[in-house]
């Protein structure tokens, strides 16, 4: 199920509002995904691929999910809509890049639909790729090629076997959830919860001279 991508997760209209339920939640008169979805947080990558004319395409995509690893394979829901979906089904193969924690604008333009995105970030081919790679922008790519692709819904499946991953390890992923970003950085700085000591065995109490005894 698609997660809440930056650019799709918006507040459920005001048709959506349910009333207050157990506890002072709110139930939803209509299933409304996109606030359950963001409230889980993910990483946010770019799918980027080339059109029969070799132009690039590209979005934002923070629904991915690995699905096995031999063969290494993933799985991206894209918009059925969109044309880098039905460019990418074209060509046959995608580059998945995931985003650096310093690389919020990358996510906003390339979820903004924005026609001159590839001219606003630096990008390069490099022999073998299947697609760009924002080398400015992600901590790790994978150059994919499309298994299969499932339609359900308004979205499409796309299952891609990884052929080459390239990972910064020194970069840090970029984290959305709840309508905002936040950096891996921030998050892995937070203090961790105190040990919880175990408390010392009680001993047993022994009966005092002249009480009865317990016989078994």
């Amino acid at each position: 199920m698609p997660n809440s991508a930056p650019h799709r997760d918006v507040p459920a209209s005001d048709d959506n509002e349910g009333t207050p339920g157990a506890e002072g939640s709110a139930v939803l008169r209509q299933t409304d995904l996109r606030p359950f979805m963001a409230a889980f947080p993910s990483g946010v990558s770019v799918v980027t691929t080339l059109d029969a004319d070799d132009r690039p395409r590209g979005l934002t995509c923070s629904s991915l999910a690995s699905v096995a690893l031999a063969p290494p394979t993933l799985v991206v829901c894209i918009r059925t809509a969109s044309p880098t979906l039905q460019a990418l089904l074209d060509q046959g193969q995608f580059a998945l890049n995931l985003l650096h924690e310093r690389a919020r604008a990358t996510s906003d333009l390339f979820a903004s639909g924005a026609p001159d995105r590839f001219e606003r970030t630096e990008w390069r081919l490099p022999l073998g790729a299947s697609g760009p790679h924002l080398i400015a922008a992600a901590h790790a790519i994978a150059d994919c090629t499309v298994v299969k692709a499932v339609a359900f819904g308004d979205h499409t499946a796309v299952f891609a076997e990884a052929s080459r991953v390239t990972v910064r390890p020194a970069a840090q992923p970029l984290l959305y959830g709840l309508r905002r970003y936040a950096g891996w950085s921030d998050a892995a700085s937070a203090p961790q919860p105190a040990a919880i000591t175990p408390a010392p065995p009680v001993p047993p109490v022994l009966p005092s001279e002249g009480a009865a005894g317990v016989r078994r």
